[in-house]
């Protein structure tokens, strides 16, 4: 081979056949930075607003139930929205519908910060929702359009990285903000960020034709309906008893209904809102299940970490973003090692498979959990999951894109960010019904056992001679009967979500290898 200065990596890419961007940009770097900092937006703002919700609630004069609004109808919007990206993209063209979403969000954002009541709040978060619909989907297709083959896997990484600390960042930002400024600044810290990014792509971003699409309007309805009632149910069923109400069964109906036509209709259809080709392609199905599974232990776990900590181990905000912390540096070590992997053409089978043992194993160690925990078994534990979390991320990026037309990018990127919206939404709401189950459950089998010839501590008896002294005592077991409940049932979580995992593993050995890695051949490694 002949001398040159550049390093055999990457010298074997330059004369690779073939690995040359779809879609050169002028200023890849710049665009790059763009592409990442617009993309990090939704996903924050997912969760940033959460910590927020009290605050919103005295301030716009609004109830515990109806202030939930503010986060389930942003959440709704993103999920009915999400599915015609590719339509959209195709008819505007991906640069104008990406500046028109990323200033769309910036917009929105402001008009949340600047809201006087509920029905404001509600209505702007609905359309903040809508326009962050399309900004994530867009920002994975388009920078695998602007950078080589060979470096799909990294960007991928790169990009994986908002969307692994989104939840970790987002409730610590949300906490500081609220605490120290004020509540709107959870929405207007927007601002300044998003016309970051508008600077960096609106003079970078490569210019795209547009096509002709016809809009299956009966379909979208159709999968509007369905994601709605779906969304509907998950979020409202704690509230009203679930399947106990006449609401949570309309809910159902309307989404398997609605569910069963729109896949009828995706088959039989001329011109279906999605392109059936997507479908044909066995990885790209399996890869969206696994985006379900990955989203139902990230977002979970993220749900039920921050409540324990703060609640029964009396962790404030801070210290509680610090500890879970190394489970987003785990993350991004995992991506690291799996785009080193994907770059040699290494088979994505691989990084999943190891990538399942790591969260197994961290998820059969946080069964073991109790209220002697110590900080060195979450941070540890927490970081273990974050690297298994990271090479299977990543590796199902490759196989979801590796063997799809560059044309259905889009909505192939839209559709796995759908699935990311119903694993979190599915899993948040199993794991946080069966925690008030059995917090109630466990209370019961716990104080079932306190008296006298159980307890050397209280003496039931005796202290019913004095009832001020005994209310006294009685309140304090009681408390700690509660921590002692809500553990188990933290821990029943944690059994649920190993379960889930585990039984969606074995769909690794029906993915077939890739013959290249996110559609471009690899160089061989000499």
């Amino acid at each position: 081979m002949a001398s040159s200065s550049l390093p055999a990596g990457d010298e074997a890419q330059a004369i690779v056949p073939g690995d040359v961007p779809d879609m050169p940009a002028g200023n890849e770097g710049m665009l790059v930075a763009g592409i990442l900092l617009a993309a990090i937006l939704p996903i924050l703002d997912t969760t940033i607003a959460n910590v927020a919700v009290p605050h919103m609630q005295s301030a716009l004069g609004a109830g515990p139930q109806s202030i939930m609004w503010v986060l389930t109808s942003y959440i709704i919007a993103n999920a009915v929205a999400m599915p015609i990206s590719g339509w959209l993209s195709d008819r505007i063209g991906r640069d104008r519908l990406y500046i028109l979403s990323t200033a769309g969000f910036i917009v929105t954002s402001l008009m949340c910060g600047l809201a006087q009541n509920l029905e404001q709040m509600v209505i702007f978060r609905t359309l903040q929702g809508v326009a962050g619909a399309f900004i994530y989907p867009l920002s994975q297709s388009i920078l695998l359009d602007i950078t080589r083959p060979s470096r799909h896997a990294s960007m991928m990484a790169m990009l994986g990285f908002g969307m692994v600390l989104g939840p970790v960042l987002g409730p610590m930002l949300g906490g500081w903000l609220t605490e120290n400024w004020s509540w709107r600044w959870v929405f207007l810290v927007n601002l300044p960020l998003g016309l970051l990014a508008l600077v960096l792509l609106m003079p970078n971003l490569p210019k795209y034709l547009r096509e002709r699409r016809g809009f299956d309007m009966f379909g979208f309805g159709l999968v509007a309906v369905c994601l709605a009632s779906l969304q509907l149910l998950l979020d409202r069923g704690q509230h009203i008893d679930w399947f106990n109400a006449a609401e949570s069964w309309i809910y159902l109906g309307l989404c398997l209904g609605t569910g069963w036509v729109a896949v009828v209709h995706l088959i039989t259809a001329k011109n279906p809102l999605f392109d059936r080709a997507m479908f044909a392609d066995a990885n790209f199905l399996i890869a969206w299940i696994f985006q379900i599974v990955a989203a139902m232990v990230i977002y979970t776990t993220m749900a039920l970490m921050p409540p324990m900590l703060q609640h029964l181990f009396h962790y404030d905000g801070v210290d509680t973003g610090l500890v879970i912390a190394p489970r987003g540096i785990g993350s991004i070590l995992g991506m690291q090692v799996a785009s080193r992997l994907m770059s040699r053409n290494s088979d994505p089978r691989y990084s999943i498979a190891a990538g399942y043992i790591f969260v197994l194993y961290s998820l059969y160690a946080m069964t073991g959990w109790s209220l002697a925990l110590d900080e060195f078994n979450i941070v540890w534990v927490g970081f273990v999951q974050g690297v298994g979390i990271g090479l299977i991320a990543l590796a199902n990026f490759v196989i979801a894109f590796a063997t799809l037309e560059p044309r259905l990018r889009t909505d192939a990127s839209g559709l796995l960010n759908l699935g990311r919206l119903i694993g979190s939404s599915l899993g948040i709401s199993a794991v946080s019904a069966i925690f008030a189950r059995n917090v109630q459950v466990s209370h019961a089998d716990l104080a079932a056992h306190i008296s006298s010839s159980t307890s050397d501590v209280v003496d039931v008896v005796s202290i019913s001679r004095f009832p001020e002294v005994g209310e006294t005592v009685m309140r304090f077991a009681d408390a700690e009967i509660n921590r002692q409940a809500a553990m188990v049932a933290y821990v029943d979580d944690f059994w649920l979500i190993m379960w889930m995992t585990l039984i969606s593993f074995p769909l690794v050995l029906l993915v077939r290898r890739p013959e290249t890695v996110m559609g471009g051949s690899m160089p061989a490694m000499e």
